[in-house]
């Protein structure tokens, strides 16, 4: 028998890509404040944008959850207090912890909050989300190093209550449940304060002790030296294991992540659960679109992770660090003005004359031709080469507002 229909959880780095979420099919978001989130290099959200982006989410009936799960170390337990007093007047609908000291004390100046256990905290078994469950927390997020056998386990071992969120999609980190030490030794950033330098993407060589200077490449199976590169987790063509395992949170990764690539996943994700529940024939029938629209995204190939056993080589990618990107995001349409012209802030160049793709929300891509573009003082211009440059812009087809502008790729020939 079918489980509910699970939650799809996106990330946003700021208000903008949280608005894009939801339109492109979350039921809920998470995002970091200005403090104690493990991405401090994303935009994040200031405590005014904090407030305008849950009052947008339960103005449309989704969720907003903020994380909280930093490490943290004597010095920042004072702050904790006085941020968690600040998220007690924004009244987020959960945070994401994995300190047990900061789980305290959250459960101590908002415990109306409801409180959900970061994949940080290396939640692997049953017993540990019993653990959390008795000490009040509502979901625990599960390890990635979990498989889907072992996750079906845990949902049959604890309360109906208690939540099980997963991550079926995004990067996969080189350490254990993300706790990686390397970024700290090499560069003093730490990753487990939010500052990781992604050393897992760096080309390596080694040294021998007696020819100093001398870098030989780290070779396996002549493939390469980003011995430490994984593939990216993608799980669109295995929703239904998904549901049998009684996941009640499906997780994207990617907080630090264009609107483009958000928007992407959402619907891609979006369209695959509402199409399983509709019939798993239907499901199977448009297998193909999912892949293709998946892969509009940028990703650096695809793995099933842990889920379905050991990961293997094949997961790694030994002769490069880069993306694959096939689409290349142009802006996202801010309004419409009374001669039809969309706002947007320009994300990449293009110019008057050119076909572009409009990428809808209800799972269209419209290929229409840019007629005319405008700066904001009404001057026409050719085209648009000045990042985050405001213009307007007249398309064949009309479009909407969060509709987003995206080009294939130029390609080597």
């Amino acid at each position: 028998m079918r489980r509910e229909k699970p939650e799809l959880l996106i990330p946003a780095s700021n208000l903008e890509v949280l608005k894009v979420a939801i339109t492109y099919g979350a039921d809920a978001v998470y995002i970091g404040g200005e403090m104690f989130s493990l991405r401090a290099k994303a935009k994040n959200f200031t405590k005014e944008d904090m407030k305008k982006g849950i009052a947008f989410a339960h103005q449309n009936g989704k969720k907003v959850y903020v994380t909280a799960n930093i490490t943290a170390h004597n010095r920042d337990l004072e702050a904790v207090h006085a941020y968690f007093q600040e998220l007690k007047e924004i009244k987020p609908d959960a945070l994401i912890i994995s300190d047990p000291g900061v789980f305290m004390i959250a459960k101590e100046v908002c415990p109306e909050i409801d409180v959900h256990i970061s994949t940080q905290a290396n939640n692997v078994n049953y017993a540990t989300y019993h653990f959390w469950h008795k000490l009040g927390a509502t979901r625990v997020v599960s390890a990635r190093e979990l498989s889907i056998h072992e996750i079906g386990e845990i949902r049959k071992n604890i309360p109906d209550d208690l939540e099980i969120e997963t991550f079926i999609h995004g990067a996969m980190c080189i350490s254990y449940s993300g706790r990686c030490l390397l970024s700290n030794y090499f560069t003093g950033r730490d990753a487990n304060l939010g500052a990781c330098t992604h050393p897992c993407r760096w080309k390596y060589y080694i040294t021998e002790e007696s020819r100093p200077g001398e870098y030989l490449p780290i070779e396996e199976n002549e493939r390469g030296t980003y011995i430490f590169n994984s593939k990216d987790l993608c799980m669109i063509e295995h929703i239904p294991d998904i549901i049998d395992a009684g996941i009640d949170s499906l997780k994207i990764e990617g907080r630090m992540k264009t609107a483009l690539y958000v928007a992407c996943v959402a619907r891609t994700y979006r369209k695959a659960i509402n199409d399983f529940f509709a019939s798993e024939e239907l499901y199977r029938e448009n297998m193909d679109w999912y892949r293709t629209e998946i892969a509009k995204c940028t990703y650096r190939q695809f793995t099933t992770g842990f889920y379905f056993g050991k990961p293997d080589e094949h997961t790694q990618i030994y002769d490069s660090n880069t993306y694959v990107n096939e689409y290349v995001y142009l802006g996202i349409v801010e309004s419409i003005d009374e001669r039809g012209y969309a706002r947007f802030e320009q994300k990449n160049k293009f110019c008057v004359g050119d076909t572009i793709e409009i990428m809808k929300p209800d799972g269209r891509n419209i290929h229409t031709k840019v007629l005319a573009m405008c700066s904001e003082d009404g001057e026409a211009v050719e085209s648009c080469p000045h990042s985050r440059q405001k213009l307007y812009v007249s398309l064949a087809d009309r479009p909407e507002i969060y509709d987003l502008m995206r080009v294939e790729a130029v390609r080597d020939r």
